[in-house]
């Protein structure tokens, strides 16, 4: 059954803290030139060589969820220098690392708001959305968006921050031999990063989201076991249908797609997911589509990806870099959770 069309959702302005820049033209010019923040952090590993991550150049050694507040300060801060206008008008929904995950550090979410509102002044804001499911956590605050601004909201900021610098994750994701190091080729490197999206219902200019879906995956990185006590294989069935999802609702195929953008942040695992999910979408021969990962230059930088993926978008769209057309988005998370969206520039 074909979905009802849904009008576009405009991205007008984004907002980045990353490990390549402090802003968002800095970081987007560095991902754009392959560019990336690894070096030696201070976390041991098990062969006695330090930690590869990927950690924010702060101006001051800030730590804990006091870095990650003056992070999304800074996202904000840059959201409303490029749109003024929206300062007292806008609702926010948070993005944020899943709850229970090993090293989470915002477990307090009206604090740390209130954090964030000690270092920049925030023009006062309703209820805020709060989604804790990591990395595809934007997908879910873009259907929030549309509710709102379908409800008569003015602008929605979608904002994601997450670490995973930390202890705990470090221990956990190095212990589960998903880190990367020389002796663990397929693992991630652990990054950290704030970025921030400004959402509106019309608009000219800008990026148009056209297509979103939304689905999970029954055999996930952490997959359970079936009844002979085998793994479950991956067929990448729930990118598959976030995939179809999206063409179905931009009413595009994906032999229209020009350029992917993915969260790909190493393991071999998520390639192969996306591998999958293409060739069981794509019915039309094309041209090669070329694929951005931002865990090339970034890590992993888990809940703010989508936000900072869309925030790429927008500067690839306004500065007429890359394939021009309909571009494809993905992400998804370690408990099978997967989405993707279509977006364009907007005319």
């Amino acid at each position: 059954m074909t979905p009802a069309p849904q009008s576009p959702l405009y991205v007008l302005g984004s907002g980045m803290v990353t490990a390549v820049g402090l802003d968002a033209p800095s970081s987007c010019a560095a991902l754009r030139a392959r560019l990336d923040g690894f070096q030696e952090t201070r976390f041991p590993g098990r062969d006695g060589t330090w930690i590869i991550g990927a950690p924010v150049p702060m101006p001051r050694n800030w730590m804990g969820t006091r870095r990650l507040a003056h992070m999304c300060a800074a996202a904000i801060c840059e959201v409303f220098d490029q749109v003024p206008e929206a300062e007292g008008r806008t609702r926010l929904i948070l993005c944020l690392a899943e709850d229970g995950r090993a090293g989470r550090l915002i477990t307090d979410s009206d604090r740390f708001l209130r954090m964030i509102g000690e270092i920049v002044a925030l023009p006062e804001m309703p209820r805020v959305h709060i989604v804790a499911h990591g990395r595809p956590s934007g997908f879910v605050a873009l259907q929030t968006a549309r509710r709102l601004l379908a409800e008569g909201a003015d602008y929605v900021m979608i904002l994601g921050v997450d670490s995973y610098l930390t202890t705990p994750a470090i221990g956990q994701y190095h212990g589960n031999a998903r880190l990367l190091t020389p002796t663990t080729p397929d693992g991630f490197i652990p990054g950290e990063a704030a970025a921030a999206v400004l959402c509106a219902a019309r608009h000219r200019g800008g990026l148009a989201i056209s297509g979103l879906g939304l689905a999970r995956e029954p055999a996930p990185i952490y997959n359970g076991r079936d009844a002979e006590g085998f793994d479950l294989p991956l067929r990448g069935d729930g990118m598959t249908r976030a995939y179809s999802a999206a063409f179905a609702e931009a009413a595009l195929s994906h032999s229209d797609i020009v350029l992917k953008i993915g969260d790909h942040s190493g393991e071999s695992f998520w390639f192969r997911q996306t591998a999958l999910a293409m060739m069981r979408t794509q019915r039309a021969r094309s041209e090669v589509q070329p694929i951005w990962a931002v865990g090339a230059s970034l890590g992993n930088v888990g809940a703010a990806v989508v936000p900072l993926m869309l925030g790429w978008a927008l500067a690839a769209a306004e500065k007429r870099y890359g394939p021009q057309g309909p571009v494809l988005i993905e992400a998804s998370g370690d408990d099978g959770a997967c989405g993707a969206l279509v977006a364009g520039a907007a005319a």
